[in-house]
């Protein structure tokens, strides 16, 4: 049965079959289909944030949304088409999504959905940062939408801010996993007040627990976002524990690091060349994850360091059988001496190491340590600070 809005919206998909895309997306939604329901953020406050400043944030109407997922449908019937013209009977296999690729009359759109349906994880992020702003009846009627047009749809997730959630009632909550949105990321940042407030975060550490036990209690899986480094020197072990404190009380399916960088973009640079924002040393901020580690109790979650700005990739396991393991992988970097750990982090920035164990090659720490002095050399700067800009890249 059609939609009263997909009348209208079928020759306009027919035409352009194209849609809206944001910025950004969570490094464990590589490789999913990309579907804008709001622009920007609604809140833009966050001081360590450098992403949509400067940018207005606005909501997407249904009959917006449904036109780019009838755009998707239609792409996906024409790589069919296609499909059956290339002898595959359809299937948008690996030929189909060669010929798609490295024929330049496709556009960048086809090739997306094309890579995006061959590849079949069937995983969507619905974009931007705030999905669940748009009232409770517009989302359920997109979703139901999407998975009624677009084959392969498996998990639908989106980001939400705690303090949206909070306004949430656990029956909308309920619709929405029902309607099949199955994941939901949040920027806890930090479990602690006083580092909240200092960032601008917008919301209090019960916000996160209340939030946090909405989206859990309503089915769905939750992945919670931790900044170490954001609390400074200052505050870097209340920063720890009061995390660890939100985490457990929460009880999410996933934790993941994503380390402290601050672009000169950010408005937290500002604070850090004032001399009011102490960063910590990677050491310190390694120092900092065990402690919050060596914090977490009573919990099933799984911790992840999915992200190139963490030192540390090894970091990463399920609670509570792997805590021990992960303890080691830090214990086995801070055991290193002062120079190794330097070749280690100039590895590690550089995209050449992934491990500790990776700098016991002795071949590999011979070229670190050539590398190292010809930087120095070449640039007259000192390995810190080239060892920061290696790192800052990745933001």
């Amino acid at each position: 049965m059609k939609m009263p809005w997909e009348k209208d919206l079928s020759k306009t998909c027919e035409q352009a079959k194209t849609f809206e895309q944001g910025p950004i997306r969570p490094p464990s939604e590589a490789g999913s289909l990309l579907l804008r329901f709001t622009r920007n953020c609604p809140w833009n406050k966050c001081t360590f944030c450098p992403v949509y400043k400067g940018q207005e944030f606005s909501r997407r109407s249904l009959q917006e949304i449904v036109g780019d997922i009838d755009a998707v449908a239609a792409i996906i019937q024409d790589l069919k088409e296609l499909s059956f013209q290339l002898g595959q009977e359809g299937q948008v296999n690996e030929r189909v999504l060669n010929h798609v690729l490295t024929d330049s009359s496709f556009t960048a759109h086809q090739r997306t959905v094309a890579f995006w349906h061959a590849t079949g994880k069937g995983t969507v992020f619905l974009q931007d940062a705030n999905s669940l702003l748009l009232p409770t009846d517009t989302l359920v009627q997109a979703l139901e939408h999407l998975h009624a047009a677009v084959p392969g749809v498996r998990r639908v997730t989106s980001y939400a801010r705690s303090s949206t959630l909070n306004r949430k009632s656990p029956e909308e909550m309920q619709r929405l996993r029902r309607a099949g949105l199955d994941r939901i990321h949040v920027g806890l940042e930090s479990g602690s007040d006083t580092v909240l407030k200092m960032v601008r975060k917008g919301c209090t550490a019960e916000d996160h627990i209340l939030g946090g036990k909405k989206v859990v209690e309503a089915g769905m899986s939750l992945s919670m976002y931790v900044m170490p480094g954001l609390g400074g020197r200052e505050w870097s072990r209340e920063h720890a524990v009061e995390t660890a404190r939100v985490i457990n009380a929460v009880g999410p399916q996933f934790i993941r690091l994503r380390s402290l960088r601050i672009p000169s973009r950010a408005p937290l640079h500002q604070e850090k060349n004032a001399g009011r924002f102490t960063p910590l040393t990677d050491d310190e901020t390694v120092q900092e994850i065990r402690l919050f580690i060596q914090s977490l109790e009573g919990i099933g979650s799984t911790l992840t360091s999915d992200h190139i700005m963490n030192l540390l990739e090894g970091v990463s396991g399920t609670f509570p059988q792997d805590k021990e393991k992960m303890l080691a992988v830090i214990d086995d970097y801070l055991a290193l001496d002062d120079h190794d750990r330097l070749l280690f982090r100039l590895g590690r920035r550089g995209g050449a190491l992934q491990s500790v164990e990776d700098l016991k090659n002795a071949h590999m720490k011979k070229r670190l340590e050539t590398a190292r002095l010809e930087l120095e050399r070449q640039t007259g700067r000192s390995i810190e600070q080239l060892i920061d800009e290696m790192a800052d890249q990745y933001i």
